[in-house]
């Protein structure tokens, strides 16, 4: 997500708190608040795909691998 986006979040926030947002700045902190979720559950998932279990025995078990078993 781009940093203007953050920044967008940050000021109708910070607006929020000192009057009422109108209908439509509402709806676009909504819009950019799930677009920011998103972009953290997909950054999330890939760390998560890529990342490694080490066992004490040595061997090695792809976290993503973890799942299709179940």
């Amino acid at each position: 997500m781009e940093k203007a986006k953050i920044d967008r979040i940050s000021e109708l926030s910070r607006k929020s708190r000192v009057q009422p947002l109108t209908e439509e700045e509402k709806r676009e902190q909504q819009a950019l608040r799930q677009e920011y979720i998103d972009s953290m559950k997909g950054s999330l998932r890939a760390t998560l795909d890529h990342s490694v279990i080490v066992r004490p025995d040595g061997t090695r078990e792809r976290v993503s691998d973890r799942k299709k078993e179940k």
